[in-house]
């Protein structure tokens, strides 16, 4: 790895960078996700040399939260591991997040959006990580039984402690969103970025009005799941393979691709064909020229497949 702050907006290998609604952050416009791929379960050697292959061209950003795995935390761990291993005297040159709302240990505070929870997961998963804080803190998920003002007091005293630097929430429906950055801005803790699943196949955050509301409130806006768990992808363009993610049906169902679902991918690819780009480069590119989006966040199995995917940073808008 090398040090490349040359130039403070572009590292060597020309990530572009994006300023986080109106705060002071600058956000690479593709992110690492470790929400696949970095799990226990995984090879830590080939979790290393993506993690190594990001860094080394331009992305800055990590993304994790307390349950990514598997086993729950063991996406924590392997980053814990890489920051001993390589990453410690780069640690000001990272921008880490993780996030808590999600089931992480059984019982009654081990789940949704209580100020027990949340403090108690973010402790657990700077342990985990072997940090003093994190850059970013999330509340992974709209709760609808705890009060909202718990919730995002919470997050305000967790910033207050030192403990992260910046606040965010992730899914949240348009009025609890709206209720979250007034109250966090009120309070000197303004919302850094929402983050939501938007792409070709989900136009969700447009539809709802998220988008729109970021932009007014000087909000980033960060998108997860951007290849639709790799529908849009030439993945399935001509069935389901054995060994992909749809196959072990966990998080992407057999069922989902349906012939109308399976003809719109097939058109999407068609035109990326016509643009001179794979189908998966297409769909990145569209959620970076989407007015009010900072970064987009990608997993990858492989180095290669990562640096396909860097390919959008530079792609013609539509």
């Amino acid at each position: 790895m090398e040090n490349y702050f040359a130039d403070p907006l572009r590292y060597d290998g020309g990530m572009k960078y994006e300023r986080c609604g109106r705060s002071g952050v600058l956000l690479p416009r593709v992110s690492l996700g470790f929400w696949h791929n970095f799990g226990g379960v995984d090879s830590y050697e080939r979790s290393r040399a993506i993690t190594h292959y990001a860094f080394d061209h331009g992305i800055t950003h990590f993304d994790l939260a307390n349950n990514y795995g598997p086993p729950y935390g063991s996406a924590e761990e392997t980053l814990g591991r890489l920051m001993d291993d390589d990453f410690r005297p780069y640690r000001d040159e990272l921008f880490i997040s993780t996030k808590a709302g999600y089931d992480m240990w059984q019982g009654p505070y081990g789940n949704w959006g209580s100020r027990k929870y949340l403090m108690a997961s973010l402790d657990q998963s700077l342990k985990r990580m072997r940090l003093d804080y994190v850059d970013l803190f999330y509340s992974h998920r709209y709760d609808p039984e705890t009060p909202l003002e718990e919730t995002l007091q919470a997050l305000v005293d967790i910033v207050r402690s030192g403990k992260a630097l910046y606040v965010g929430i992730s899914r949240w429906p348009l009025e609890a969103t709206r209720f979250a950055f007034r109250y966090l801005k009120e309070r000197d803790v303004p919302c850094l970025i929402y983050q939501g699943r938007l792409n070709l196949l989900d136009r969700a955050p447009q539809q709802e009005g998220i988008l729109d509301l970021c932009i007014e409130q000087g909000v980033g806006f960060i998108s997860f799941s951007p290849l639709a768990q790799g529908l849009l992808t030439d993945r399935y363009l001509n069935g389901i393979p054995s060994d992909s993610r749809m196959s072990k049906g966990k998080f992407l169902k057999e069922s989902m691709l349906t012939d109308e679902l399976l003809q719109q991918i097939k058109d999407y690819n068609a035109q990326a064909q016509q643009r001179g780009e794979t189908l998966a480069e297409m769909a990145l590119a569209w959620i970076l020229h989407q007015k009010g989006v900072t970064s987009v966040l990608v997993g990858a199995s492989s180095t290669e497949q990562l640096q396909k995917n860097l390919k959008c940073i530079n792609a013609e808008p539509f």
